[in-house]
């Protein structure tokens, strides 16, 4: 059921300087919202609970979207475990009891499919949450998201707020991070073929046996989502956001390759963790609700490796702009 859309209400975007924020920051100011609020890591520590309280109480918003998170890839859930856990727990916490308490009427929190039992049966319904054991490699993130998704169910029921939860597939687009020691696997096989084409290197590895099953959201499409359910008032407080089709992680990236024109050879690390066999999310709740999924996966990589190539381009101008004013040459 669609809800006259306040184009004047006060919107307060955590973590609009990740992916998923300025991506909903975009998005926003497409669709006409004139007060959209944003805070830097400067600004507003969102680990200090009295810092995000006050900050709450003060600017009164109407609707909060709850994007930021410390997030990252296989590698980095397996190194900072204790960090992972944590401050998606003080994160989440803080600004929706938060919101509660300065009388926010909308709140869309963001979760991911990992917190999804492991083997669970596919595709993905939202009932199959708690139903088994998560994936050891993300677990302590997954558990911090499922708190979250559990604390806005909670707060419903005895508060009659109406907070509702958004678990996004995996997810690409401009200002990811690309950092190989913590990123995920479309914006670490962006990086790795687009420096295997500027180096001339005939072999490209991934880690990996290249078997499980992915599927894979743009970030235009999950922030569509997120102002859809929004201006809505929809039943449930979970649902699910994806394309509703899966690809292999070696046909990915030939995919890639193929876009950035990649012609050499394609191997595969065994010795490396897979992850989940297969994630493929069960979208029939929001579709049936009204929303569905308009990019498709090779026009969002083409798009997202104009947009990182441009980007690279601009970082190494600034770099030998800055080597060129160190050594007084320009």
């Amino acid at each position: 059921m669609s809800e006259p859309t306040n184009k004047d209400a006060k919107v307060y975007v955590a973590g609009h300087r990740g992916m998923v924020g300025s991506a909903l920051v975009r998005r926003l100011k497409r669709g006409g919202y004139r007060q959209i609020l944003t805070r830097t890591r400067d600004e507003l520590n969102l680990l200090d609970q009295h810092a995000v309280h006050k900050f709450m109480r003060d600017v009164q918003p109407d609707i909060v979207y709850l994007a930021a998170a410390r997030v990252g890839g296989i590698v980095a859930n397996s190194t900072y475990p204790a960090e992972f856990i944590y401050e998606n727990l003080c994160i989440e916490t803080n600004i929706i009891h938060a919101a509660l308490q300065a009388n926010v009427k909308r709140l869309i929190f963001l979760g991911s499919s990992c917190i999804y039992p492991r083997d669970c049966p596919q595709p993905i319904r939202e009932s199959y949450l708690l139903t088994g054991r998560l994936e050891p490699t993300n677990e302590p993130y997954a558990v911090a998201k499922i708190a979250g998704i559990q604390m806005c169910e909670a707060f419903n029921r005895q508060y009659g707020t109406r907070y509702l939860s958004l678990m996004p597939t995996n997810l690409y687009g401009p200002n990811d991070n690309y950092d190989l020691n913590n990123s995920h696997v479309i914006p670490a096989l962006l990086r790795k073929v687009y420096e295997a084409c500027r180096a001339d290197i005939a072999e490209l590895e991934v880690w990996g046996t290249g078997l499980p099953r992915r599927e894979f959201l743009h970030v235009d499409d999950l922030a569509d989502a997120c102002v859809f359910a929004a201006e809505r008032d929809l039943d449930g407080h979970l649902y699910n956001v994806g394309t509703g089709i899966d690809i292999s992680i070696s046909a990915l990236a030939k995919l890639i390759s193929d876009i950035a024109g990649f012609d050499g050879k394609i191997t595969f690390d065994s010795s490396k963790p897979d992850g989940t066999p297969r994630k493929l999310l069960d979208v029939e709740l929001l579709s049936a609700a009204g929303w569905t999924a308009s990019i498709g996966l090779r026009e969002g990589l083409t798009r997202t490796y104009e947009d990182f190539v441009d980007q690279r381009g601009r970082d190494l101008r600034g770099v030998s702009q800055q080597n060129s004013r160190a050594h007084g040459i320009c």
